[in-house]
């Protein structure tokens, strides 16, 4: 296990036989017509919540969900959340309460009993969660007399939930997901096997400079697409017709391929493209001969060559990073370079971690999230862990003496 795990007190140390436990969950999901979408996030902390009941706890959880703005909204209720997590769950009772704080979440949390799981409503109904108020942290901290963080996606926020509320129950321990993210994404940045293949996708050159930077002293190579791809060849003073340029960060991305030479880093950029007339009907698209997009076109993905190139720079690699597809992986054909990305690292012998929402998304719709090491549930969490920051609610949990 990694050395940044092992220094933090785990969910399996702790004597739970008897005891209310405060799980913090993420179960930030998304809802239509009133039913859970997407279950991903509620299954990644199915492990913690069985093993809580296992070692004889009472798991009382708590999660937030959306923007409410600090005040209750049903469009925001956990009541879904609830209903998805019985039927997944099985056996154990899922009680849930209208509140998570005040004499209703008191009276809930002192009659749960072995065996039952209490899930709390949404903590943005209140305020006070997103600015980690100290009487809130305590007055969640009262429903239970241990603490498991096992929510890595909300990790990167100083809330009431994951900071403040450790101050309160100690020793504050990591969930089996938090320890895994940062079990897989600390090897990221640790002692990776080489080659070290970083791919970064996406829509911003300025969301991933932080991440590049801290990147840099440990990747051997950067396969660079997706809409970020056409700031950086726009550095390189190639033309690329109407594709999306963020204009701003052209020079920073000069700097980053200037950097990377000094570095003695490779950085791959696309050498063909599909292009269309427009992303509203682009039908099937065309393929250019370089890379340089024609006037009047916009790059919708990675063309054929480039297809190639990245899948042989993937395929003796030791450790694989993916962060961002490389083209409209929602709509076919432009979904064939994340594809052949996809397949071309699950075919390596890397250990290959994934990370972002719309990675996440191609890697399901792909059918492919099964043969990566590890597909982070982390989101922004993941991004900042990499780029090197300090994340709140990791640096809230118990160290190891």
């Amino acid at each position: 296990m990694n050395a940044a795990v092992r220094k933090k007190f785990s969910v399996r140390d702790l004597d739970l036989k008897g005891k209310r436990v405060f799980v913090r969950v993420d179960f930030n999901v998304p809802l239509e017509g009133g039913k859970v979408a997407d279950e991903t996030r509620i299954r990644a902390s199915l492990p913690t919540i069985r093993l809580v009941l296992e070692k004889g706890g009472r798991p009382i959880l708590a999660s937030h969900l959306g923007r409410p703005k600090g005040k209750p909204n049903p469009e925001y209720s956990l009541v879904p959340v609830a209903e998805a997590l019985t039927s997944l769950l099985g056996g154990p009772r899922v009680v849930f309460c209208p509140d998570c704080v005040g004499e209703a979440a008191r009276q809930h949390a002192a009659s749960l009993k072995d065996g039952e799981v209490l899930l709390l409503e949404n903590l943005r109904f209140h305020p006070e969660e997103e600015k980690n108020d100290p009487e809130f942290a305590r007055s969640l901290a009262s429903l239970a007399a241990a603490y498991v963080n096992d929510a890595f996606g909300s990790a990167h926020r100083a809330h009431a939930s994951v900071a403040a509320i450790c101050t309160h129950l100690r020793p504050a321990a990591a969930g089996l997901l938090m320890e895994k993210e940062i079990d897989f994404l600390g090897r990221l940045l640790g002692a990776p096997a080489h080659p070290y293949v970083a791919v970064l996708g996406g829509a911003k050159v300025s969301d991933k400079v932080a991440l590049v930077q801290n990147l840099l002293p440990k990747v051997d190579t950067f396969l660079i697409g997706g809409a970020m791809a056409y700031t950086f060849l726009a550095a390189r003073k190639v033309s690329v017709g109407n594709s999306r340029v963020e204009t701003e960060s052209v020079e920073l991305a000069g700097k980053i391929l200037e950097e990377g030479r000094k570095a003695g880093v490779k950085i791959h950029l696309p050498s063909d493209h599909r292009v269309a007339a427009s992303l509203e009907s682009p039908g099937t698209g065309e393929t250019t001969d370089d890379e340089a997009i024609p006037a009047g076109k916009i790059g919708l993905d990675i063309g054929p060559r480039t297809t190639r190139s990245f899948s042989e720079a993937l395929a003796p690699a030791g450790t694989v990073l993916w962060n961002g597809p490389v083209g409209l992986f929602e709509r076919p054909p432009f979904d064939e370079g994340s594809r052949k990305v996809a397949e071309a690292i699950v075919s390596s012998r890397a250990l290959s971690v994934a990370g972002g929402g719309d990675t996440a998304a191609a890697l399901a719709r792909f059918h492919l999230a099964q043969r990566f090491s590890h597909v982070s549930t982390g989101g922004g969490a993941s991004l900042e862990f990499l780029s090197g920051l300090e994340l709140p609610g990791v640096a809230a949990l118990t160290d190891r003496t």
